[in-house]
């Protein structure tokens, strides 16, 4: 079934894209009848099942533009470039080392996580900082869907403005009325939308195309590596990716509740991990694509202007009645599980970090939600105003995605080493910055620091960030050791246990088997620390050992994808 190339948008199309903004807003509000406090309002009560921490990881993790960028660079430069994407797929293992820690903090935001361990200035720093990515990163997300939308439905249909209005007004009325939990539970549904989007252009590319083998007549060899430098990904930048990733993400201002609102500390840990891999496998069908499109060009004897233009490409020409309106539904899908997502943590930021701290200390819980509420209507509406005046959604996404990882090294440092101050995060945090905007400049002196992320730059920043960390910290006042000691039993002891009389200290994670490896790097030169060993941390071990199985299967399935037809 192959749609020709004017992209009309039919009827049927219309029927299905009317059906999907109904059926999701309707499913959305269902679940919201049931929230009445803020802790179910920001946090789900942290009572999430397992498998809606999976759904809820993979949607908020996953952006229109992840399939359209991947798309454009396989259809460049081959299929190894799905490194970009899989920048954080050596380390999804680590997501189950280090997702109870945000459970274990027993905080709302990562503003207060950073509050108990560095101090209420450099809590309402990260607090500003967090504001401020989620309402630039909503405009940008809600901009490119817009973007998208409009080219594949012609460009005349529709603006990129007028999708981002619906977007939001759609997300609004759950998201503001159902919290975490709307958010959550529509995030699952909407997932199974997102892996319709990675692999629906595939059956009708490939016939198309004439099948693998008119692929591989059509295109060089090095197009299906798997690994090839001639993509420009070579070990080192995957080596950076990898660390951009892991020491990002402990940064990231909606990671707590991607972690902490399981019903346990195990459904926490599976759905950051396995959301996680499921995008990493989605990630394969954009791939793919990618060299679908480009087969198609040297077939059709066509010319892209751009390589992002090749996934709208693709749904014009492969995509027939009915399947458009599928395809705009994806899009919306995939952006509005995430908009949704950074709708309530950036309510929660704004209400615990700023209302709470600076104005009602003492606010009961029915203000606090009502403050929610009505910060995320704010927050928001900020985000579409930056939506209709952003024109570059790539250069702004680039951008966006850089900067926690320059906060990320006073975050895992603050876990890793306890003697960590202040001082140190402060001297971190601007230093790791300053390296890398004058390196880049220096590599790339016609760029902007938004305009492309390189390799060589970003590690020496990272390096001259953790000198700065221990070296500050090590001359300066030590943070407050009784309030240090606190923060650090609470990472020992397992919140599985609930009820609890109250005083009564939760019990030790050591005991059933719950202790961090991670926690407190330094601690493995004693010989307390490898006492028990496998008994202390078995649920660690294990956990980390099958996230590395899935690791090895889903490089290997890519590998034995690209053998087909050879």
């Amino acid at each position: 079934m192959v749609n020709s190339p004017n992209g009309a948008f039919t009827g049927l199309d219309w029927a299905v894209l009317f059906g999907y903004f109904v059926g999701i807003t309707a499913f959305g509000l269902w679940i919201a009848r049931r929230i009445r406090t803020s802790g179910g309002y920001f946090l789900g009560d942290r009572k999430l099942p397992w498998w809606i921490m999976v759904g809820q990881s993979f949607g908020t993790g996953t952006h229109a533009e992840n399939p359209v960028g991947q798309t454009g660079a396989v259809f460049e430069h081959g299929f190894a470039t799905i490194w970009y994407q899989w920048k954080n797929m050596l380390i999804t293992p680590f997501y189950w080392l280090m997702a109870p820690w945000y459970r274990r903090c027993e905080r709302t935001t990562i503003g207060e996580l950073v509050g108990d361990r560095y101090g209420s200035g450099m809590a309402l720093l990260y607090t500003l900082f967090a504001l401020a990515y989620f309402v630039l990163n909503q405009g940008a997300m809600m901009k490119g869907a817009g973007k998208v939308i409009s080219m594949a439905t012609g460009g005349e249909i529709v603006s990129p403005d007028q999708v981002v209005v619906a977007m939001v007004a759609a997300t609004v009325i759950y998201s503001v009325f159902g919290g975490l939990v709307a958010s959550a539970y529509t995030d699952f549904v909407q997932g199974f939308l997102i892996i319709v989007l990675s692999f629906m252009l595939i059956p009708t590319g490939l016939e198309a195309v004439g099948g693998f083998s008119a692929m591989r007549a059509a295109l060089p060899e090095s197009f299906f590596e798997v690994y090839s430098e001639v993509s420009g990904v070579n070990a080192f930048v995957i080596a950076m990716l990898t660390l951009n990733g892991l020491v990002g993400i402990t940064a990231q201002p909606h990671i707590l509740s991607m972690n902490a609102t399981g019903a346990t500390e195990r459904a926490g840990r599976v759905g950051q991990t396995y959301g996680s891999f499921v995008k990493r496998a989605c990630t394969i069908g954009w791939a793919f694509t990618g060299l679908i499109v480009a087969t198609m060009v040297v077939q059709q004897g066509v010319t892209l202007k751009h390589r992002e233009d090749a996934f709208g490409y693709a749904c014009l020409h492969l995509l027939g009645p009915g399947f458009v309106g599928l395809m705009v539904a994806c899009v919306l899908a995939a952006n509005m599980s995430t908009c949704s997502n950074f709708l309530v943590n950036s309510a929660a930021l704004f209400t615990q970090n700023i209302y709470k701290q600076y104005f009602r200390a003492n606010a009961e819980d029915g203000e606090l939600l009502l403050v929610g509420r009505l910060s995320a209507l704010v927050l928001i509406s900020v985000g579409v105003l930056f939506a209709l005046v952003v024109e570059d959604v790539l250069h702004a996404f680039l951008f966006l995605e850089t900067l926690p990882t320059f906060l990320g090294v006073m975050i895992m440092g603050g876990f890793l080493w306890r003697r960590a101050n202040r001082q140190g995060a402060m001297a971190a945090t601007i230093v790791s910055f300053a390296v890398y905007a004058i390196l880049h400049h220096r590599e790339a002196p016609d760029l902007w620091i938004y305009e492309k992320w390189l390799p060589v730059p970003y590690g020496w920043s990272m390096l001259a960030g953790l000198a700065a960390l221990v070296i500050v910290s090590l001359i300066t006042r030590p943070e407050d050791p009784e309030r240090i000691t606190r923060f650090f039993d609470n990472q020992q002891r397992t919140t599985d246990e609930e009820g609890l009389p109250a005083g009564q200290p939760k019990p030790l994670a050591a005991e059933r088997g719950q202790d961090l490896v991670l926690l407190d790097l330094p601690g493995w030169f004693t010989a307390a620390r490898w006492q028990g060993f496998w008994g202390r941390y078995r649920e660690d071990l294990v956990g980390f050992s099958l996230a590395w199985l899935s690791v090895g299967a889903l490089v290997l399935s890519a590998w034995a994808i690209m053998q087909i037809g050879k």
